[in-house]
């Protein structure tokens, strides 16, 4: 008679069966994860927040905010393009040569390259881009950067540049977007800044104009760009780009804290605290070549002319607190404008460190002392007037070390102000610390009526910092904001614009850094990372070090959400 299992028994033989069920389920399973791999795939979308609205999306005229800038860099492809590393690579190109006089350029166009509209990228397009920007009637930006260059196309897919001098840097002046001449052709300059292609694009970049909103006012609200199938470098993975357009940094945290948002173009390091949901995000560092500085006008201030004082104001600055106070550690402490560590100039051999017992030392030599007495809790050194020549002349004044500093007034740039303002005061200077809105602070510069101003300059990664220190460049539109003058100097700037090989170029910024840094013509301050709040699900992101904020999508053709697996 069969035996009747006990209720244990009957257990452990269904337990065993589960048992036996999943494992040959799980063994294929198994087995295909093991064999497969995951590879990125196309699809998904990406919702990201920035701070300005877009007038001109378009290479030639995308000048007045970082917004514009992001926009064009996806919609519009140079010849050559920076890799998301600092390095500058084919784009448009397929190649190009380099005279040995240095003079000719020539880029040799690739096969198929197509318009968003479909119609052929040709070498005429190329001309016709560089003639426009060098017709002063369209009032392009880009304009200098193209004087004395004639453009020849000797057929469709072949482009000369010819230089009147040496520029070493010419390469970069390569990434300008090219516009399609068939689009453009019959918009007349007065029309140019004007015509509708400016906020419906046509490029030939790996995204293309799909959609822009607007609201009840006409305001541009949000903007949507598709993946352009016919990119010369492939369909970019990620399908679907909406941009949405706020006032303030604020206003776009507080879009994201609403989830209207998936990401945030730009975040001060002041701001990461109040972002909800960080968890979310990845803050990407970038570097870039960008510096921020108090630049001394001697012109101005006799105080400032005296280089005892500069001498000690450099010492008494703190320049790592500021770092740490100001930035929150997302940034670098710099001694020189050509930020080594960015750019491949050696590190300066010689530094004014933070040192306050030498600053004050420094302005006790040069005979700036503390009064006898005072009625303020503020000492404030000063100096006793220069004896009379004569006996009829009568006695001066003692002069006090009193410093304007004028800065923008953006929380960050007020903050640092601040603190310098801190810093110096703690060696017997009295600061005077002015904040402006942009417009009047751009009035100022272009005027030069500040005696010390507190601002940021961006280089180029392969940088020409002539602009900056040439002495020729002290009004505007130069932008010697220390009004420097060093014949020196001068020579080096022009030098190095001239030398075309890379290690003599360096040699010389090295050489020029050393100058500028024994003059002490600006106190150099800090270079900030600039900090990217992308979404998590992005993967595929490398990108380092850029040239500028839209640098941040240079490596976007290999981002990518959706992910498929294949076998191995």
């Amino acid at each position: 008679m069969p035996k009747v299992l006990s209720k244990k028994e009957r257990n452990l033989i269904v337990f065993l069966f589960f048992i036996a069920v999943s494992a040959l389920i799980a063994m294929p399973i198994a087995g295909y994860y093991h064999f497969t791999k995951p590879v990125p795939d196309f699809g998904g979308s990406l919702v990201e927040g920035l701070v300005g609205v877009p007038q001109h999306i378009n290479p030639l005229l995308a000048q007045s905010n970082d917004t514009e800038k992001d926009l064009t860099s996806l919609v519009y492809d140079g010849l050559l393009r920076y890799d998301g590393r600092g390095k500058i690579e084919n784009s448009l190109a397929q190649s190009y040569e380099i005279s040995e006089d240095g003079l000719t350029y020539t880029f040799k166009l690739r096969d198929n390259l197509a318009w968003h509209d479909g119609r052929p990228l040709t070498a005429n397009d190329v001309i016709f881009t560089v003639l426009t920007a060098q017709n002063s009637d369209y009032g392009s930006p880009q304009r200098i950067n193209w004087q004395g260059v004639e453009a020849i196309a000797t057929d469709d897919r072949t482009v000369i540049f010819k230089l009147k001098n040496k520029y070493a840097q010419f390469l970069s002046n390569a990434t300008l977007g090219i516009m399609p001449k068939h689009i453009w052709e019959n918009i007349k300059p007065a029309s140019f800044e004007l015509s509708d292609f400016n906020i419906k694009p046509v490029g030939s970049g790996p995204y293309k104009f799909s959609k822009v909103r607007r609201d009840t006012a006409g305001g541009i609200r949000s903007f949507e760009l598709a993946a352009f199938e016919k990119y010369y470098a492939g369909k970019p993975l990620i399908s679907k780009l909406t941009f949405k357009f706020y006032q303030s940094e604020n206003d776009m945290i507080d879009a994201y804290n609403s989830n209207e948002i998936e990401g945030l173009g730009f975040i001060s390091p002041q701001n990461l605290s109040s972002i909800r949901f960080l968890g979310q995000l990845k803050t990407v560092k970038l570097r870039l070549p960008r510096y921020f500085a108090v630049f001394f006008n001697q012109n101005r201030s006799e105080q400032l002319s005296d280089k005892n004082i500069r001498l000690a104001l450099s010492y008494a600055t703190n320049k790592s607190g500021l770092v740490e106070k100001i930035l929150n550690g997302n940034g670098m402490a710099v001694d020189s404008p050509m930020l080594p560590g960015i750019t491949d100039v050696p590190e300066l051999s010689a530094k004014q460190e933070f040192n306050i017992e030498l600053a004050a030392k420094t302005l006790d030599d040069a005979k700036w002392t503390y009064p006898a007495s005072s009625s303020s809790d503020i000492k404030i050194r000063e100096k006793a007037p220069s004896p009379p020549k004569n006996k009829n002349e009568k006695v001066g004044e003692a002069v006090k070390l009193e410093i304007k500093l004028t800065t923008s007034d953006w929380p960050e740039l007020v903050a640092a102000g601040n603190e310098i303002k801190r810093q110096w005061e703690a060696i017997g200077a009295a600061v005077i610390l002015e904040t402006l809105p942009l417009p009047e602070l751009q009035r100022a510069i272009k005027e030069r009526n500040y005696d010390a101003l507190l601002f940021g300059e961006v280089l180029a990664l392969d940088p020409d910092p002539f602009s900056f220190w040439h002495s020729s460049q002290k009004r505007d539109p130069g932008l010697n904001l220390a009004l420097y003058d060093n014949k020196d100097a001068d020579k080096l700037l022009e030098d190095t614009r001239l030398t075309l090989d890379r290690s003599a170029r360096l040699s010389k910024y090295d050489e020029l850094q050393k100058i500028i840094a024994n003059d002490i013509p600006a106190v150099f301050l800090y270079s900030p990372d600039y900090l990217y709040a992308q979404p998590a699900k992005i993967k595929g992101n490398d990108t380092q070090l850029i040239s500028m904020p839209s640098g941040r999508f240079d490596t976007i053709n290999e981002w990518h959400i959706k992910t498929k697996r294949i076998w191995r």
